[in-house]
């Protein structure tokens, strides 16, 4: 279910379970893991999410997540899953990369590849992702890559989440 994937810098592949240290510490980095989902969580339950990534999502063959290499060494997290959101029908990318990756145009590189394998190996007609209004970053980064703004919606928490689709061209 979850290929390996590689773009001209960045190697993906299903994750190890060798790759629990570094998958908790970037989840655990406030500034990338107040990105993920709900927001920080605790190290115990950032611990859980690595285990389910096995018991379940690759156990019953959900969505593809894989560890971003960079050079050989753990460089982030990239999955694309059936949104859990009500609202939003249809796939998502999710993406983070550790701070030591930041500056190099990795994150580029990384949804491109994303949007892609969605586009071209899923054969999805549109590739959604859901970013934090004040993710200025990756909003940017995925307006450049041709996503554009589908909707905002207003979070119980008080924050907004900017929904972007990439739609296939066709020809």
């Amino acid at each position: 279910m979850t290929p390996e994937l590689r773009s001209e810098r960045l190697s993906l592949s299903p994750y190890a379970a060798s790759d629990e240290a570094d998958f908790v510490a970037l989840f655990q980095d406030e500034a990338v893991g107040r990105w993920f989902g709900d927001g920080m969580q605790s190290e115990a339950a950032d611990r859980e999410l690595f285990g389910r990534i096995f018991s379940r999502v690759y156990a019953e063959r959900l969505f593809s997540v894989w560890a971003v290499r960079y050079e050989g060494r753990y460089a982030g997290h990239a999955e694309i899953k059936p949104s859990p959101e009500a609202w939003l029908d249809g796939h998502e990318i999710v993406y983070g990369l550790t701070r030591e990756s930041w500056g190099l145009g990795l994150g580029t590189e990384l949804a491109r590849l994303l949007t892609s394998y969605g586009h071209e190996t899923l054969g999805l007609s549109e590739v959604h992702a859901t970013v934090d209004s004040e993710n200025a970053p990756s909003l940017a980064l995925l307006e450049r890559l041709g996503y554009t703004r589908t909707r905002t919606v207003a979070e119980e928490s008080g924050t907004l989440t900017v929904q972007l689709t990439s739609r296939r061209s066709e020809g």
